[in-house]
């Protein structure tokens, strides 16, 4: 009987196809704009989770309370040399490294551009694992003077004229450097575009003594990670002569930053859905308009039917079933422009930023959903029209002109 139902919601929206398709509109653009948003928040989450498994679960990240716009900003707040030398003496750290950042112009065959530059130690646990890739050349090394290590935007993305080779040479704040090494792309444009300087060097070249912005510990069991973190919390606050209460670092462990970045997704993604939800309720409103007409067009057919034998629940089913079929086609034709889309997003995010932490994910629950939901839409759209034909009495719809 169910098949029989959907056979015939099926013939009609096929015999008014025109109005069919102009109905399901606002559907397919509704589905393909919640379902893309939905796909590029997932696949955000995803690259991000991929990055921080990159740096290992078994780090956390120590820097100036204060600084709103990343490591390197400045703020009033100051850690220095001692205070990673502070951290590393606490119960359950493995190692400690530390990195200072500083905007420098940097020169190369008379073109000036300004980036980001990094001061790195040589022990750095992070040059000597996998996180950092050498596409060419080597990583810097104990002893390297006025060697430098380069992202791979300056290999491949022509951050100058013409793209720079290891051996090459540019001129950073008046001081010139030769390239030992040129990574490969991390996903990442600013890690891409970063110039790493030995730290010793760094500090000549900028004057920043013993001064750093971000200090990376490493535990020894990730179990304890909570639990030394806030150790460290209590040496370092101890460290530094302040009270507890009014540390002026803060300590985040990668967990805390998943869930900060997963919290900020999910508002963006409820904001610009509730925004793509207007466009759900004028394909929802086309629906309900859409059954009402055939309503008024199908009296003598719901009356013939009536007469044969037809009750109000094989009514009820059949104008409900057609209704939620044309948001069900809909949300298929949504579901595929927003595949399409999302990839597009995707290549752009590649190619032009040298991103792969905007990808979209698509699993199959997705999908799946996002079908259901656009059925279900179209057939709650479709219900008041859908009651109003079952009600309809057998001698008044046959008269009907």
């Amino acid at each position: 009987m169910i098949k029989d139902y959907f056979m015939i919601g099926i013939k009609n929206i096929k015999k008014r196809r025109l109005r069919s398709w102009l109905t399901m509109f606002g559907i397919f653009i509704s589905i393909a704009t919640i379902f893309l948003l939905i796909s590029l928040s997932l696949g955000l989450q995803k690259g991000v989770q991929e990055e921080f498994e990159g740096l290992g679960g078994d780090k956390f990240f120590v820097q100036p309370r204060g600084q709103l716009g990343g490591p390197g900003t400045g703020g009033a707040v100051t850690l220095t040399e001692k205070d990673a030398e502070a951290i590393e003496k606490v119960n359950g750290i493995k190692a400690v490294v530390y990195y200072t950042f500083g905007n420098a112009k940097i020169e190369n065959s008379g073109e000036v551009r300004y980036v980001q530059t990094t001061g790195v130690l040589t022990e750095d646990f992070f040059l000597k694992s996998d996180f950092y890739k050498i596409d060419e050349g080597r990583m810097i090394e104990a002893g390297d003077t006025n060697r430098i290590v380069v992202g791979s935007q300056y290999k491949n993305n022509n951050v100058f004229s013409k793209n720079l080779e290891v051996g090459n040479k540019i001129i950073i704040n008046e001081a010139e450097f030769k390239i030992v090494g040129i990574l490969k792309t991390t996903g990442s444009p600013p890690d891409d575009k970063m110039i790493m300087i030995p730290r010793e060097e760094f500090v000549k070249l900028f004057n920043t003594g013993e001064k750093v912005d971000q200090i990376v510990a490493q535990v020894y069991d990730t179990k304890e990670m909570d639990t030394v973190a806030e150790r460290t919390k209590r040496a370092l606050a101890k460290f530094r002569g302040l009270k507890y209460e009014n540390r002026d670092f803060t300590i985040m462990t990668p967990e805390e930053i998943l869930k900060s970045f997963e919290a900020i997704l999910n508002i963006l993604t409820a904001f610009l859905g509730g925004i793509a939800a207007i466009s759900l309720i004028v394909g929802g409103v086309g629906i309900t308009n859409t059954m009402y007409t055939s309503v008024l067009e199908r009296r003598k057919e719901i009356g013939t039917m009536k007469a044969v034998g037809a009750q109000n629940k094989d009514i009820l089913m059949i104008f409900t079933i057609e209704s939620g079929l044309l948001g069900l086609v809909g949300g298929i034709i949504g579901v595929g422009l927003g595949k399409i889309i999302g990839k597009i997003i995707e290549g752009i995010a590649l190619k032009q930023l040298g991103t792969n932490l905007l990808q979209a994910a698509m699993p199959v629950e997705l999908i799946i959903g996002s079908l259901l939901f656009s059925f279900f839409v179209g057939a709650i759209s479709g219900a008041v029209p859908a009651i109003q034909a079952s009600k309809l009495k057998p001698v008044d719809a046959l008269r009907y002109e």
